[in-house]
């Protein structure tokens, strides 16, 4: 069950899925284009959450005869994307109370994994008032959290919640903190002026996540067990501007401790973690459109 795939990230996470092999409900308000299974469903209202995760969804799985077909795993990704899109309250309020009930729905259930979009805002740089500075560099998962918006205070806040729900249950829980979504299209129209201007990326920490490359994220989440509550930076290796790490270092990062040493390209937001314990490896890049 895929929530929110109706969304940016969503219609290309769940093409990348169904590539996979995996078989696709999408949870969404709207309906996405896509040729997937899908219901219009409020997830702020855990009625409607359960109900949608326990009935039959298409034709043909009434000829199956098996009942109502269970869910291997959860991927939510629903949410109102961003502030500055209606009140910060409202934001707040429909990012926490969905996340819940997902969860929620899933644990009682008895699906045993539950893949949550998290966000790039829950450091702090993002949607801050003036400019703020990480800690150190690049920056891991185990940087502070301390956000300045309602946005990033719900993603923070829905990460203690899975984290609560996966201290109960032993059940998986994967929250992806995932940086700036890149559409393919998107890099001819948008990164010109990023080679011109890095500033300009200064508040997404010079990284960006291809939309492909998300999806393969979820694939390998999905794929690896076991590993309880997780939460991990999703991001490609590169940065998004033209520039080098130590030029990026020396016009924005001046006095902030560097943690481990970076190369030329390297990105900012460290994708180590999901390297190392899902397998993530990131195959686009901005540069196999504009070169160089």
């Amino acid at each position: 069950m895929f929530t929110g795939g109706s969304g940016k990230a969503g219609r290309h996470a769940i093409t990348v899925l169904q590539n996979q092999g995996h078989r696709v409900l999408n949870l969404d308000k709207v309906p996405s284009g896509l040729e997937v299974t899908e219901l219009l469903v409020d997830l702020t209202d855990s009625g409607q959450v359960i109900g949608a995760m326990s009935q039959f969804t298409d034709f043909p799985e009434l000829d199956e005869g098996t009942g109502v077909p269970r869910y291997d795993a959860v991927v939510h990704f629903a949410a109102v994307p961003r502030v500055m899109i209606g009140t910060d309250g409202a934001c707040f309020e429909a990012n926490v109370l969905s996340t819940y009930n997902v969860i929620e729905a899933a644990v009682k259930l008895g699906i045993p994994k539950v893949i949550f979009a998290s966000s790039e805002t829950t450091y702090g740089v993002c949607f801050a008032d003036g400019e703020v500075k990480p800690e150190y560099v690049p920056i891991d998962e185990d940087h502070p959290t301390v956000p300045h918006d309602s946005y990033a205070m719900s993603k923070v806040c829905n990460e203690v919640t899975a984290k609560s729900f996966q201290a109960r249950t032993g059940m998986d829980i994967y929250g992806l903190r995932i940086n700036n979504v890149i559409e393919p299209h998107e890099y001819a129209e948008m990164f010109p002026p990023f080679m011109e201007d890095a500033a300009l990326r200064r508040r997404n920490i010079f990284a960006y996540i291809d939309a492909r490359d998300l999806g393969h994220m979820v694939d390998c989440c999905l794929k690896t067990d076991g590993l309880g509550y997780q939460v991990f930076n999703v991001a490609n290796e590169d940065m998004s501007v033209g520039i080098s790490s130590d030029e990026v270092k020396a016009a924005f990062y001046q006095g902030v401790r560097e943690a481990v040493p970076m190369g030329p390209d390297e990105t900012f937001y460290s994708i180590k973690k999901a390297k190392e314990l899902v397998g993530f490896a990131p195959k686009h890049s901005w540069r196999d459109v504009l070169g160089g």
